[in-house]
C-alpha cells in the first residue's frame, strides 16, 4: 500500500500543477500580455470560476500526507516552516486580489491588485519549482529524520533551475488558456508569446534534465529497474511535439502533457525514496521507513479516492459550464 499511496500522492500534485499551473501562468503574466483593463479583466475572468477549486487538490495532498506518511509530513513542515507560510500567504494573496480587484471603480485601486495577484502568482509558480528542486535534490536531514531549513538551503543553484523552469512552463501553460478564453489581438498576442515561450521551455527542461541526472546517478537504474515508467518522459515530449504552432486547445493538452510527464519522471526518478539525505543515505525518508500501518493506509486511500472522485466531477462540471471565450458582462471580475 505504501507504494500506491506514493503514486497516489504523486499523481495528485501533478494534477493540481496542471490545473492551477494555468492559473498560475496566467497571473504570471498578468501585468504584461494584459495591456488594458479589459484585457485584464478577461483574464481574470478565465480563471475565476476554476481557480480555488484547482487549489483543493493541492490541499488534499497535504492533508492525505499526515495519514500515509506522517514523518515525511512532520520533518518537511517544521524543517520548511518559514517558507510554508510564504506560500500560504501568496496563496492567500492571489485569491484576496482577484475578490478585491473590482470592488472599487478607481484606477489605482485595480492596478494595485493587478501588481499583488501578478507578484504572488510568479512567485508561487517559481518558489513551488524550488521546493520540487529541494526534494529531488535531497536536504540535510540527520538521523532522528529532521533537519532545520532555512531560504539558504532552499535556494541553492539546482534548486533555482528547477524553479525557473516551473515558472516558465506554467507561464507557457496560462498562455495558452488565454488564447482559448481571449479573442482578437489579445489571443493573438498570447499566441505570438507562446512560441517564444516553447523554446525556453523546451530547453529549460533539457538543462534540468542534464542536471538531475548528474546529481542523482541512480535516475537510470531506476527507469531500467521499472521499463514502464518511460511513459512519462514520452508523455513530456509527445506534448512539446504536439504544442509546436498548434491550434489553441492542441497547444494547451501538449502544455498539460509535459507537465505530467515531467512531474512523474521526477517522481520515478525519487522512487521508492520520499525525502533524500544529503547527510546520508541511511536517513533518508523512504515509503518503508514513513509510511503508517497497512491497514490505515488501506482504509485512508479508500476514503481518499472517493473523495477525489467527486472533486475531478465537480472539476469537470465547472470546466464544462464555463467553456468557450470569456464574456465580460455585469457581474464579471
Amino acid at each position: 500500500m505504501s507504494t500506491v499511496w506514493f503514486w497516489t500522492m504523486a499523481g495528485m500534485l501533478a494534477v493540481y500543477a496542471a490545473l492551477d499551473g494555468y492559473d498560475l501562468g496566467v497571473g504570471s503574466l498578468h501585468l504584461w500580455i494584459g495591456r488594458s483593463d479589459r484585457e485584464r479583466r478577461v483574464q481574470l475572468n478565465a480563471i475565476g470560476p476554476v481557480w480555488n477549486g484547482n487549489e483543493v487538490w493541492l490541499i488534499a495532498a497535504g492533508g492525505m500526507m499526515v495519514v500515509a506518511f506522517p514523518r515525511l509530513y512532520a520533518a518537511a513542515f517544521s524543517g520548511f516552516d518559514l517558507a510554508l507560510m510564504v506560500v500560504l500567504w501568496l496563496l492567500v494573496l492571489r485569491g484576496i486580489a482577484i475578490e478585491f480587484r473590482g470592488q472599487i471603480a478607481h484606477g489605482m485601486w485595480s492596478a494595485f491588485w493587478d501588481a499583488v495577484f501578478c507578484l504572488a502568482s510568479l512567485l508561487l509558480a517559481l518558489l513551488l519549482g524550488v521546493a520540487l528542486g529541494n526534494v529531488v535534490r535531497g536536504v540535510p536531514l540527520e538521523s532522528d529524520g529532521f533537519f532545520l531549513g532555512s531560504f539558504t538551503i532552499m535556494l541553492n543553484p539546482y534548486a533555482m533551475l528547477t524553479g525557473l523552469l516551473s515558472l516558465v512552463i506554467l507561464a507557457w501553460h496560462g498562455l495558452h488558456l488565454i488564447r482559448i478564453k481571449s479573442d482578437g489581438e489579445h489571443a493573438e498576442r498570447a499566441r505570438r508569446w507562446s512560441s517564444g515561450f516553447w523554446w525556453a521551455a523546451a530547453t529549460l527542461a533539457i538543462v534540468a534534465t542534464a542536471a538531475t541526472l548528474n546529481l542523482r546517478a541512480n535516475v537510470s537504474a531506476n527507469f531500467r529497474a521499472h521499463p514502464a515508467a518511460w511513459i512519462f518522459p514520452l508523455l513530456a515530449l509527445a506534448g512539446f511535439a504536439a504544442s509546436w504552432r498548434a491550434s489553441e486547445r492542441r497547444s494547451f493538452a501538449g502544455s498539460t502533457l509535459v507537465i505530467l510527464g515531467l512531474l512523474g519522471a521526477a517522481a520515478m526518478t525519487l522512487y521508492p525514496v520520499l525525502l533524500p539525505s544529503t547527510v546520508s543515505a541511511a536517513y533518508s525518508l523512504t515509503i518503508a521507513n514513513s509510511a503508517s500501518g497497512t491497514h490505515g493506509l488501506l482504509v485512508a486511500w479508500l476514503a481518499n479516492v472517493s473523495a477525489l472522485v467527486a472533486v475531478a466531477a465537480y472539476s469537470y462540471y465547472v470546466h464544462r459550464a464555463f467553456r468557450g471565450k470569456v464574456r465580460l458582462g455585469r457581474h464579471s471580475y
